[in-house]
C-alpha cells in the first residue's frame, strides 16, 4: 500500500484512511477533547502520510503505529501552543461525547474519570490512551513518544496513581476505581 501511495495513488490513500483513519481521531478525541480538533488532527495525519510515503522503510512497526505517534506528536504540539499562546486559566472543558471506555459503567464514573484523564499532565496523558485506549503495548506507546521503556512504564505508574487519586478525590464508588488502575 506504502509503495502505491509513494506511486501518487489516491485510492490506496482513501484504502488506508478507511480502514486506520479512526486511529488519530480517536488519538485527537481524546488528547483535546474536541473532536472538531481531532478531525483536523486525523486529516493533519493522513495528509503526512500521504507527503512522506517516498521516505516509507519497510519493515518497521507499521501503518497503525505510525499514525498513533503523529496524532500523538501533533496533539502534543497542539497543547503547547496552545498553552504558548493563552495567559488566562485553562476553562472547564464541556464533555460533547462520551470518551470513556465502555468498560466503565456509571456516567457519574465517565464523567470523573474524563475529568481526570483531562487534568493530567500532557505526557501523562498519553500514557494514559495509548496504553488503556488504544491498547498499545508499552513497548510501542514508548516508542509513540519516543521514550525508553522504563521511563514510559514509571511514567505511566504515575499517570495511573495520579488518576486513580483524582477519581477518588471524585467520591467515586472504589470498586469502579479498581477498574480504572489495575
Amino acid at each position: 500500500m506504502m509503495r502505491r501511495i509513494s506511486a501518487r495513488d489516491s485510492d490506496a490513500l482513501h484504502s488506508i484512511a478507511e480502514f486506520h483513519g479512526d486511529i488519530p481521531f480517536r488519538i485527537g478525541c481524546r488528547m483535546l477533547a474536541d473532536p472538531i480538533e481531532a478531525e483536523d488532527i486525523a486529516q493533519e495525519a493522513l495528509l503526512r502520510l500521504w507527503r512522506y510515503a517516498d521516505r516509507w522503510v519497510e519493515g518497521g512497526p507499521g501503518i497503525a503505529a505510525w499514525l498513533s505517534r503523529v496524532a500523538m506528536n501533533l496533539c502534543l504540539d497542539r497543547l503547547r501552543k496552545t498553552r504558548r499562546n493563552s495567559d488566562e486559566d485553562v476553562p472547564e472543558l464541556a464533555d460533547g461525547a462520551p470518551l470513556a471506555d465502555a468498560a466503565i459503567e456509571s456516567d457519574e464514573v465517565k464523567q470523573a474519570v474524563i475529568d481526570c484523564i483531562q487534568s493530567l499532565p500532557d505526557r501523562q496523558r498519553a500514557s494514559i490512551i495509548l496504553t488503556y485506549y488504544e491498547q498499545l503495548s508499552n513497548g510501542r506507546a514508548a516508542d509513540s513518544l519516543k521514550m525508553n521503556i522504563k521511563a514510559f512504564e514509571s511514567m505511566l505508574y504515575r499517570a495511573r496513581s495520579a488518576l486513580k487519586g483524582c477519581v477518588e478525590g471524585k467520591n467515586v464508588v472504589s470498586a469502579d476505581v479498581e477498574r480504572i488502575h489495575p
